[in-house]
């Protein structure tokens, strides 16, 4: 019959803190805030990260000089060689919705570019956005042929 008293093992039941309940509670008077000071005030909240209290936040003090690309950054997906001769079939056109159907990108939208890693036998139409030299060599040399977009510029 004690086999089927199920209870939470020692400890795994606490009792949630009751704070501002007297001083015998341990958590009275002060309710673990600590003595005075912007933290200890009800509805107290440090505005927004590098706040300083006041006083002008560093990244305000500072110059900010110069430019950054990073908003312009173009990321590629990268595809190599030896992937198309995997999961391509000889004759076939690698392209956008080719590579996004067998789930070798992540979205249409995304810029492709096809990098030489590995060794093609297979002749295929490749028409992506960029194609390394070394990779444009190798298809080339299988009896495919390369349309990029770059080229096209």
């Amino acid at each position: 019959m004690s086999d089927f008293l199920l209870h939470a093992p020692e400890g795994a039941n606490k009792k949630p803190k009751r704070v501002g309940r007297g001083s015998s509670s341990g958590l009275g008077t002060t309710a673990g805030k600590g003595n005075k000071g912007q933290q200890s005030r009800s509805g107290s909240a440090v505005p927004y990260v590098g706040f300083e209290g006041g006083q002008m936040p560093l990244y305000r003090r500072i110059a900010h000089r110069g430019f950054s690309n990073y908003p312009f950054k173009k990321e590629y997906d990268v595809i190599n060689v030896e992937v198309l001769e995997q999961k391509f079939a000889a004759g076939e056109t690698v392209d956008k919705a080719s590579l996004l159907s067998k789930g070798l990108i992540r979205s249409a939208k995304s810029l492709v570019k096809v990098l030489g890693n590995g060794d093609l036998t297979k002749n295929l139409t490749v028409d992506v956005d960029k194609v390394s030299a070394s990779a444009k060599a190798k298809i080339e040399k299988a009896g495919g042929s390369v349309k990029s977009a770059e080229e096209a510029k």
